[in-house]
């Protein structure tokens, strides 16, 4: 969804042993999948060299690694050094818990069943080192490309004044 509001090319590293492909029709309502640059790697050591080599190199607008294996502190903060030099937004998906305390925010997301609607999903900020935890429920509008934050205020049951 980010990589829809960026320019450039975005690279999606991952293990070359997964036998799931990325269907590029499935992308088209996020971001053209033609400037995706699928990476495969051997290994999780390969996946976080290409990921902080492209971070640090400014050369692609957003970059997705998916990680096989926890990450330690000092891959994480590796990694949050060269996002910073190249000024790139990563986005590192790991197993639940397998985080480390470099990470700056940590988020879970969740798919929540509406039969009207198959994107809305609950995104909760589960670390954040600069403020409030939250939870927030969105769903995603292809035509703009953006992510509408459902308003708390029309989940609420509507008032209607009694009229005599």
């Amino acid at each position: 969804m980010m990589a829809g509001q960026l320019d450039g090319p975005i690279l999606w590293a991952r293990s070359r042993w997964q036998s799931e492909q990325l269907h590029p029709l499935g992308l088209t309502p996020f971001y053209d999948p033609a400037r995706a640059i699928m990476v495969k790697c051997k290994d999780q050591t390969e996946i976080l060299g290409t990921a902080e080599d492209a971070l640090r190199s400014g050369a692609v607008s957003f970059i997705v690694a998916e990680l096989p294996e926890p990450l330690d502190f000092r891959q994480g903060r590796r990694l949050q050094l060269a996002a910073k030099d190249g000024n790139i937004p990563g986005l590192f998906m790991v197993q639940n818990d397998a985080g480390n305390n470099a990470a700056h925010t940590r988020w879970h997301c969740e798919p929540i069943y509406d039969s009207s609607d198959s994107t809305l999903q609950r995104w909760s900020l589960i670390k954040n080192k600069t403020g409030t935890l939250k939870s927030w429920e969105v769903r995603w509008h292809a035509k703009s490309r953006r992510v509408i934050v459902v308003s708390e205020a029309s989940e609420q049951p509507r008032f209607t004044p009694k009229t005599s």
